[in-house]
C-alpha cells in the first residue's frame, strides 16, 4: 500500500535525488536533518520520508537516495543490483556506494541550502542499516558541521555483517586483503574517537547479533556523555512495508523509532 507525502518537496540536488519536508513554519530558515535509507525496507528516500517523517521537529527533514538505489540503480534494476552485491557485496557494493556518498556530499548539501531555507548552522545527520554506516564514515569527517546522529540498526561493524549473510544465505564470501581493508576502514567501533558528534543509536530488540552487538559496542566505546542507546522492543532489522521502494503507512515500529529522532534532534538541534 502506497501513500501521499504531504507537502513533500522532490528533486535533485547535485545529482542527489532528495525528498523534502519542510518544517510547519516554512516561512522562515530552519535547520535541517538529512538521512540515508537503508538497502531493504525502507528502501529509498520517498519510502524513508514515509517511515520517519519527523513531522513534530521544526527543521527541514531531507531524505536522500543512496548511489546504486532507486533512480540511480544499476543496469537491471533490483536484479542488477542483488547480482552486484552477491558477486561481492564489499567491493561492489559497500565501498563503492560509500566513497560515491563522500564525493557528492558537499555539493549535495551546498546545493540543498541554496534551494530550501536552510540555516547556515550545523546539520542533523540519520541513516539506517547501510545508510547508517554511511552516516557514520560523514561523522569522520572533521569539517563537516554536525550538531547530532542518529542511527537506525546501523552497520557499525562491516565483518560481523558479512558473516551473517554467509550464516543466512549459505553462501561463503571470500575474503581478500583489499575487502578485509575495506572492512577495517568501516569499523566503527575501532573509529570511535574519530566520531565528531553525540550519537543516538536505535536498535530492533529482534535484529540480529551482528547489528546489535556492534551498536552496543560503540555506544560502549564512546560512552554516556557522547551516546545514547535505545532498543525498540519486538522490531527486526526492516521497519517499512517490503519491499519498500514506495513510501507506505508507518509501521508500529517506525512511529517508536520516529518519536526517539524527534526527541533527540528537538534536544541537539537550534530548533
Amino acid at each position: 500500500m502506497s501513500v501521499e507525502l504531504s507537502g513533500a518537496i522532490e528533486g535533485v540536488a547535485a545529482g542527489v535525488p532528495f525528498v523534502a519536508l519542510p518544517p510547519s513554519e516554512h516561512e522562515r530558515t530552519a535547520p535541517m536533518v538529512l538521512t540515508w535509507h537503508l538497502l531493504g525496507a525502507p528502501f529509498s528516500e520517498a519510502a524513508m520520508a514515509a517511515a520517519l517523517p519527523m513531522r513534530d521537529l521544526p527543521a527541514w527533514r531531507v531524505h536522500l537516495g543512496l548511489p546504486l538505489t532507486g533512480k540511480r540503480f544499476p543496469e537491471g534494476g533490483f536484479e542488477g543490483f542483488f547480482r552486484l552485491a552477491s558477486e561481492d557485496n564489499v567491493l561492489n557494493v559497500v565501498e563503492p556506494l560509500t566513497k560515491q556518498v563522500e564525493a557528492e556530499f558537499p555539493a549535495a548539501l551546498a546545493e540543498l541550502r541554496s534551494l530550501l531555507s536552510i540555516e547556515d548552522g550545523p546539520i542533523g545527520l540519520v541513516g539506517g542499516s547501510q545508510g547508517g554506516a554511511v552516516a557514520l564514515q560523514m561523522l569522520t569527517h572533521a569539517e563537516l558541521p554536525v550538531a547530532a546522529a542518529a542511527l537506525v540498526n546501523p552497520v557499525t561493524q562491516l565483518a560481523p555483517v558479512i558473516a551473517a549473510n554467509e550464516r543466512v544465505y549459505d553462501v561463503t564470501y571470500h575474503w581478500s586483503d583489499r575487502s578485509r581493508a575495506v572492512a577495517d576502514e568501516y569499523d566503527y567501533v575501532r573509529r570511535a574517537e574519530e566520531l565528531t558528534a553525540p550519537v543516538l543509536l536505535v536498535i530492533g530488540e529482534k535484529d540480529d547479533v551482528s547489528i546489535t552487538e556492534p551498536a552496543e559496542a560503540l555506544h560502549k566505546a564512546l560512552g554516556e556523555r557522547r551516546s545514547e542507546l535505545v532498543t525498540i522492543p519486538g522490531m527486526a532489522h526492516e521497519f517499512a512495508e517490503a519491499p519498500g521502494i514506495e513510501p507506505a503507512p508507518q509501521t508500529a515500529h517506525a512511529k517508536l523509532v520516529d518519536a526517539e529522532l524527534t526527541r533527540w534532534f528537538a534536544r541537539h538541534l537550534a530548533v
